[in-house]
Order: C-alpha cells, then structure tokens, then sequence
C-alpha cells in the first residue's frame, strides 16, 4: 500500500478532528502518501505534513463527480471516514474501474454503530461513545496501517505568553443547546479584558454585529467575526494562548493547530464522542446534571426550557480554569 485515500466531506469539527491523528499516521509511516478528500475551506489545516496532499471536494454534488474527483487521486486504498451514501456511490464506481483496469483497490469505511435512530440516541445517552477519533483509527488499522502511538497532549504546545497574540473566545455554535448565555460571555470578556489580557471573538458574519458591540465595550477587545478570509483566521487561532469555546468547529479548530482549550458543555458532554484527543479533560466545563446529555448533536429542546446545564457553569469558573492554564503576567489581574 503505497497512496491512501482518505474521505470525510463534513462537518467541518469531524473534518478537524481527524487532522492530530492523521499527522501521527503521516509521521509514523513517512513511506505511505496519504490524499485527504475534504471541504475546500480546510486545506490550510493539512498544510505542513510532506507525504499528505489536499483534495477539496463539496459534498453536495452528484457522485459521478465525487468519483471523478476521487478516481483524479490515483490511490490503492480508500479510508472512508464518512459513510453516506453519496460517498458510497462514488466509492462503488471507483471499485468497477479499479477491476476493469486490474488494480485492486482496498476500502475500509467506518463503523458507526447506528442500528436505528432511536436505538442509537439511547446508546448514545445511557453509555459513553468510543471517541470519533479512535473510530478513524479503526479504519486505518483495518486497512493495514502500522499502528501509531497516541499520546494526549502531545500536540498540544505550551501558552507563550510573551509572543501569543491574547486570548480567543468562540461563544456560539450550531445549536442551542451548546451555546452559553450571551450575559456570561460578556461578563467573561470584560473581566479578561480589565485585567490587562487581549480578548479576540470569533465567529460568523452573522454574528459579527453583537461581537461588535461587545467589543466596543473595551479597549482590550477585539472582534474578529466576518473580517478575514478563513486561512487568516486560522493563523490568528494558531497564536492564541488560549482559546474558550463551546463544543463547536472551533474548538476543534483551535486543537488541530495545538492551541489549549477551555471548553463548555451543555446538551452535549465530552465523554461521548466528540472530545478532542489532545485536550485536556479537565478543561471541559460540564455541570454535571442528572439531564446532561439530553442530545446527541445539541439539537434537541430543553425539556425544562432554560438550558439549566449551561447556566450553571459561571463566567467565575471559567475565569478560574483560564487563569490556571494563563497565570496573569506582571501589572495584570
């Protein structure tokens, strides 16, 4: 096995999450080349690895042309870190022309488990989920891989205080259930920003205009959302000390590029699935109520109406767990 295909076309946190264990792959089998098949807006995240290649491939387009992009590549095995069937098609083509032309292509896919929706929700709930990440390296194992060493951590760097550009908070997400109250994230820039640190917001377009409004607010805040072109943005999290985040595209983000995450939880928790390899445990804010986790992806409505969960982790606590990781530098706090 000489080129590896490797496919996960979205989202783009289960896009980044892969990036730690691919790099651990890359670097333990340096004679292996390896081609990532991912939404376009991702490449800068694979830059940097010499035997990995970068193919920016959109979901939503038929599969005769996810075939033909894929066939492009010319690889001898496929890591499908998707499953959907629109991959799956593609994946079928690629096998009929692999045989015409007799060269045997090996497919792994992932195993997701999913027997039906519901049985898999009240798996999903009742037990904590092997970590997604761990569910890629399955696929690499099937495929013959040499096994690589995952160490937590490891790609994490140390906060540089004297060279890192402040700290990030990225305080929304897709869903409600994973967003703090608005009044916290504000009462945590603030007190960040009047203890003499730098406090960079991300986010959307969309949300640009409340970022900005609390950005005005301090000196020492800066609003980022909707202002540079998504490459930028990366380099601006890479220079972070640290990030805080809810569980969203950017804490993974901030894990593939090695920044600390101070992470916050409500509807979702970090035990079940989608807690980054690299990070520490103890950064992940959980409540801890008897209703956590109430849903798998953060979609589902609080059945008590006040995301109970997420008011219950205070700006304080945050505050605390920041200052732990970044101890305040002389003339701050």
């Amino acid at each position: 096995m000489k080129h590896v295909l490797v496919i996960r076309l979205s989202a783009l946190g289960d896009v980044a999450i892969m990036v730690p264990m691919l790099k651990a792959y890359a670097r333990a089998n340096p004679d292996v080349r390896f081609t990532v098949a991912a939404p376009p807006l991702l490449e800068p995240l694979f830059e940097g690895m010499p035997n990995v290649a970068f193919l920016g491939v959109k979901k939503k387009q038929s599969a005769w042309n996810i075939y033909r992009q894929l066939k492009s590549t010319g690889a001898d095995a496929v890591a499908d870190l998707h499953q959907i069937n629109r991959v799956g098609r593609a994946l079928a083509l690629l096998r009929i022309d692999a045989l015409c032309h007799l060269h045997p292509l090996k497919v792994r896919r992932i195993r997701k488990g999913r027997l039906s929706r519901w049985l898999f929700l009240h798996h999903w709930l009742t037990q904590p989920r092997r970590p997604q990440w761990q569910r890629y390296a399955d696929v690499f194992r099937r495929l013959g891989i040499p096994d690589t060493t995952f160490t937590p951590t490891s790609d994490l760097r140390p906060p540089t205080s004297d060279l890192s550009i402040g700290i990030g908070i990225a305080p929304f997400a897709q869903h409600k259930g994973k967003i703090w109250p608005w009044e916290n994230t504000c009462v945590l820039a603030l007190q960040l920003a009047q203890h003499g640190r730098q406090v960079l917001l991300f986010g959307s377009k969309e949300e640009s205009p409340q970022l900005e409004a609390l950005a005005a607010q301090h000196e020492n805040i800066t609003s980022l959302a909707g202002k540079h072109p998504f490459r930028e943005e990366l380099e601006m999290i890479r220079g972070l000390e640290l990030m805080v985040s809810m569980d969203s595209a950017n804490m993974h983000f901030s894990s593939a590029l090695g920044v600390r995450v101070v992470s916050i939880w409500g509807a979702t928790h970090p035990d079940f699935g989608f807690y980054p390899r690299q990070q520490n445990r103890s950064d992940a804010l959980c409540a801890g109520l008897p209703c956590q986790p109430c849903s798998a992806f953060g979609q589902k409505p609080c059945k008590y109406g006040d995301h109970r969960c997420l008011r219950a982790i205070t700006p304080q606590q945050v505050i605390d767990r920041v200052e732990a990781i970044v101890p305040p530098r002389e003339g701050q706090g």
